[in-house]
């Protein structure tokens, strides 16, 4: 293999080559990424943190506070208490954010937490919702990198029955218009007071079809999606349940369900997990799913027979995810040198961060305030659709102005290092996609700040070529 094959390895598929990284890869860039795809514990720094249920008791907690203060009035001590437990709250969120950005930037294994970061966006969540804004950061930790070496079907039920996929699309206190939770309330309510009732909810179940699974173009209609919710109703959440998830029968929708020309006659949850565990399997999952893959680590407009193949093994394997990570590493197109990728905001500051050894807690501050400057605030896509991934979402000329600036803010932050120039550096993270022109603006360079500025704001850093 080839330097360039080495720098493919790290910079294309993984999170951005560190110094010294591709000459230990360049042994073998294939064996480096398939060694990544075998079950792997959760990362040192993210283990002991709050889990989603200690998250929604701490949330509660804080809820019940406020209530108390507007019903005694200003009175000190309580106004207090809520101030210091919301408090503890952001912090909690901000340390979790720090630690998994630390983690990104100091692993060796840079091509599984790329695809940490592909099923993120894949599965999006936006904090702008503040109900679910505490859940983004631990809904990877708990639902996707245990699952990213594993089963499509395992990923998928572990992420739609997380508090906070269930707190952000509205299906925790989505109620069935025939449950009995529903009977009851119309026992209870008459008149006016009866239109302000709970009932069914279609957000989730949309967009498991329209974003997650089948996609847009599969041809389900407006009834499977009701359906679909109907079978999900009871999926909940609550304060020390172990995970979080609880399924509430009394909210659950009796009676069978069809979706996609397929009658589910399961009882209570096991109804929506069925319908799940037939979507991961599902033809049009398979061309969705490895489109975006594709679309993600090869081009924006990836070749046919490449995704094609991709589908056929996730068909062939019933959805093992590695099964179809590894027919697309082994396929040529996927190496080839047109094949390659704008960064995302996010896919910049990282590779930044990772190429000048960036890692303490007032260097991954500065990362997380300039991504957001560059439109890319982490975990807030503002939408279930994620943030876009092509080159025409991020290239605009204002974007690229505001890039040079944060290259600048980074570089700011590297001290001389002993026995390394700029040219050094650039050709250490770049291998031979470094090109002539910025290798002479490299050596021209008259500081490190002022060369790792320019290598960081060049073209070819702009690109996981």
């Amino acid at each position: 293999m080839t330097i360039l094959s080495a720098t493919s390895a790290a910079n294309r598929f993984g999170v951005g080559a560190r110094p010294g990284d591709l000459e230990q890869i360049d042994r073998d860039p294939h064996a480096w990424l398939l060694a990544q795809l075998r079950p792997a514990p959760l990362p040192a720094a993210l283990t002991g943190l709050p889990s989603s249920a200690d998250y929604l008791g701490q949330y509660r907690q804080v809820l019940t506070l406020r209530q108390q203060v507007r019903k005694r009035g200003a009175d000190g001590d309580a106004q207090a208490a809520r101030m210091e437990a919301a408090r503890l709250l952001r912090q909690g969120v901000l340390r979790e954010l720090m630690l998994r950005q630390q983690v990104a930037v100091t692993t060796a294994d840079g091509f599984r937490e790329r695809l940490v970061r592909f099923w993120s966006n894949h599965f999006a969540i936006s904090v702008d919702k503040r109900v679910a804004a505490l859940f983004a950061a631990p809904m990877e930790r708990e639902a996707i990198r245990p699952h990213v070496t594993g089963r499509f079907v395992d990923l998928l039920r572990a992420v739609e029955r997380h508090p906070g996929m269930l707190l952000y699309l509205d299906n925790a206190q989505s109620v069935g218009d025939d449950s009995p939770a529903a009977q009851r309330a119309r026992r209870r309510m008459a008149g006016a007071a009866a239109g302000r009732r709970r009932g069914l909810n279609e957000n989730l179940a949309r967009e498991i079809l329209e974003l997650h699974t089948v996609g847009v173009d599969a041809g389900y209609t407006q009834q499977n999606v009701t359906e679909f919710a109907r079978a999900i109703t009871g999926w909940s959440v609550a304060p020390g349940a172990g995970d979080a998830f609880v399924f509430r029968a009394a909210a659950h929708e009796p009676g069978a369900r069809r979706v996609l020309g397929k009658t589910y006659r399961q009882a209570g949850e096991q109804q929506g997990l069925a319908i799940l565990d037939d979507l991961a399997v599902h033809p049009a999952t398979a061309g969705h799913v490895s489109l975006k893959l594709a679309r993600h680590f090869v081009a924006d407009t990836p070749p046919p027979a490449l995704v094609a193949r991709m589908r056929k093994a996730w068909l062939d394997s019933g959805g093992d995810l590695p099964t179809v990570y590894r027919t697309m590493l082994e396929d040529p197109a996927a190496w080839q040198a047109q094949a390659r990728k704008f960064r995302t905001p996010d896919d910049f500051i990282l590779a930044a961060l990772r190429a000048c050894g960036l890692h303490t807690d007032d260097d991954l501050g500065l990362a997380l305030r300039l991504q957001g400057q560059l439109g890319q605030p982490v975990f807030q896509p503002r939408s279930p659709a994620g943030f876009g991934d092509l080159a025409a979402d991020w290239g605009g000329p204002d974007a690229l102005f505001k890039r040079v600036q944060a290259a600048q803010a980074l570089a700011n932050r590297m001290s001389e290092p002993a026995g390394i120039t700029p040219l050094a550096l650039g050709q250490a993270v770049l291998g031979e996609a470094l090109d002539g022109q910025t290798a002479t603006a490299l050596r021209r360079a008259e500081s490190i700040q002022q060369g790792v500025a320019l290598l960081l704001a060049s073209p070819a850093f702009q690109w996981r070529a």
